[in-house]
């Protein structure tokens, strides 16, 4: 038997579809050629996110509609090489679709959300962004159905992307480097609000993970009914450690105040009793 007649063997067959030698061959090759085509394609993406440090959000989601859009060619060609015409096949399973397409609505919805999310780029990599219930998480990847979050907590938290389209995100990376924040707190009635000001402002100062410009400034709110309530504001870029970085400053903020004799107060309230004349 010679190499073309070995080629030429068939291996399978039913109808008009007709599975050789020679077509797993090209298979192997096209699927050969596609994987190292993509491992060069994202090489090379890689190098441009390496030297584009601001653009890298944008080449990564360049990158991922391109590889999805490879890789439906790539799937089309291989049905056609096997031998099935994929309008043929689209026109047979038709009913098929309508009928469990009910069935898997949601599953579609989380498709075209992440095409959405895709070309859009309002959600891209590495992006700090604070879900609905409250969760927050810094994106480290985006599929074509759902997307996976790296929580505070180091928790792995896989996202349906129809989540992202729907509800209300807010995304920290997509405003300023810098990100406003507050850290609330009340000292007793008859403190030196003076004082108080200068306390707040030094311990922001202090705090390495704090921004210097813009820098921070406080905020004397009202006065409440147990404590005069203070507020300083800050700027950070590290969004996704912020609340360790609140916690540094009120640890502070609680040193400074038992340094220099400020009290904090809590909440009294005073109970009046008045007895009943007419009981014995």
């Amino acid at each position: 038997m010679t190499i073309k007649e070995f080629l030429k063997l068939q291996i399978w067959k039913h109808g008009d579809i007709i599975i050789t030698v020679d077509s797993i061959v090209i298979v192997l090759i096209i699927l050969l050629f596609t994987f190292v085509g993509l491992k060069i394609i994202r090489s090379i993406f890689k190098g441009f996110i390496g030297r584009n440090e601001e653009e890298r959000r944008s080449y990564w989601s360049i990158y991922l509609i391109l590889r999805y859009v490879i890789w439906v060619i790539v799937i089309v060609l291989l049905l056609e090489t096997s031998g099935v015409k994929v309008s043929v096949l689209l026109a047979s399973i038709t009913a098929l679709l309508v009928g469990v397409g009910f069935g898997i609505q949601q599953l579609f919805s989380d498709l075209a959300s992440g095409l959405v999310l895709l070309f859009e780029r309002n959600l891209q990599i590495n992006d700090i962004i604070q879900l609905e219930d409250g969760t927050v998480g810094k994106v480290i990847h985006i599929g074509l159905r759902t997307s996976k979050l790296k929580t505070r907590e180091d928790i792995i938290l896989v996202v349906p992307n129809s989540q992202f389209v729907n509800d209300k995100i807010i995304n920290w990376s997509q405003m300023d480097y810098n990100t406003r924040f507050s850290v609330e707190v009340g000292v007793a009635y008859g403190s030196d609000t003076k004082l108080v000001t200068k306390i707040l402002l030094d311990c922001a100062h202090e705090n390495k993970n704090i921004s210097a410009n813009p820098k921070p400034f406080v905020r004397f709110n009202n006065f409440g009914d147990s404590a005069l309530e203070f507020q300083v504001y800050f700027w950070v870029m590290q969004t996704f450690w912020v609340e360790n970085i609140k916690s540094e400053l009120r640890y502070a903020i609680d040193d400074e105040f038992r340094k220099y004799g400020v009290q904090i107060p809590f909440p009294q309230r005073d109970v009046h009793i008045k007895s009943n004349p007419g009981q014995k």
